[in-house]
């Protein structure tokens, strides 16, 4: 604990800074795991249960599970079930935009996310520059025959440039990772909410 400590109050204050964005980047791919889970987003029998039950001409019963099932890929079919009746480029436009929504809170916190990626190395550059600084000034003072003069100076320097890669790393990783689950589940939900609306346009062209 000492030790921690100790290389705490080495790092000089861009330390605190990389471990606040260490602790923001880690409770939002907390967050991203949770929410962009398959079962939350697109159901694997959601789409094939309301299209049974659009063919048997159940409509009002489609609509009653699609509302109780409160997820992005429910919300578009709905929109395409509420605008049935109308042409089939309207119905289209419709689940677009509900998607474009959806896709706004798919990506939600990612943007900072990356943000931390980049700008972590930023703040541990930062440090090694002001740690190179007290090396010199103290070298001014003492001299370089003193090595204890110049050892928090260079503590403060290899400190934060580490801590600022520990920090941007995993923070890129996982901004990659979410970035393209994403894009999967985006795919996903365009693909089953396209085969409702053809199945609707189908129905009201008969």
């Amino acid at each position: 604990m000492q030790e921690l400590l100790g290389l705490f109050k080495l790092g000089g204050f861009v330390l605190p800074i990389l471990i606040l964005a260490a602790i923001v980047a880690l409770a939002i791919a907390g967050n991203r795991l949770w929410v962009l889970r398959r079962g939350r987003i697109a159901p694997r029998d959601l789409a094939p249960r309301v299209g049974e039950l659009v063919d048997a001409g159940k409509v009002q019963q489609a609509v009653k599970v699609l509302y109780e099932n409160d997820t992005p890929l429910a919300r578009m079919m709905l929109v395409a079930l509420q605008s049935a009746g109308q042409p089939r480029d309207v119905i289209k436009e419709s689940v677009e935009e509900t998607g474009r929504h959806e896709v706004a809170h798919l990506d939600r916190y990612l943007n900072f996310l990356g943000s931390i990626a980049g700008v972590a190395p930023l703040l541990g550059l930062l440090g090694t520059v002001f740690g190179i600084m007290h090396a010199f000034a103290a070298i001014g003072m003492v001299g370089a025959g003193d090595p204890k003069a110049l050892a928090s100076g260079i503590a403060e320097a290899l400190i934060t440039t580490a801590s600022g890669l520990i920090v941007a790393i995993p923070s890129l990783m996982f901004y990659r990772y979410f970035k393209g689950r994403v894009d999967a589940l985006v795919l996903s939900l365009e693909k089953e909410a396209l085969k409702l609306v053809n199945q609707i346009a189908a129905g009201t062209e008969k």
